[in-house]
């Protein structure tokens, strides 16, 4: 790889990565914070609610994994 690949593929991880963090932000920290401080639109916690929220932060670990796994053909 010469130097342009692999700088392309650091910023492709990296915008992976940040859309990751998004995904845990806006899914699971987003309404914890709200229902923790009382927020009155909060959402009122279920077990949809729960469900969801873990399908979007698997959806970020599993971004985040794909992310790793662009850089890995940088060692090779």
């Amino acid at each position: 790889m010469d130097v342009v690949e692999i700088e392309q593929t650091k910023l492709l991880a990296t915008g992976i990565n940040n859309i990751a963090v998004a995904f845990v932000v806006i899914g699971v920290v987003t309404p914890v914070i709200a229902v923790g401080f009382g927020v009155a639109n909060a959402p009122e916690w279920r077990l949809g609610s729960g469900a969801l929220a873990v399908v979007w932060l698997c959806t970020g670990g599993l971004l985040h994994r794909l992310a790793r796994r662009s850089l890995r053909s940088l060692g090779r």
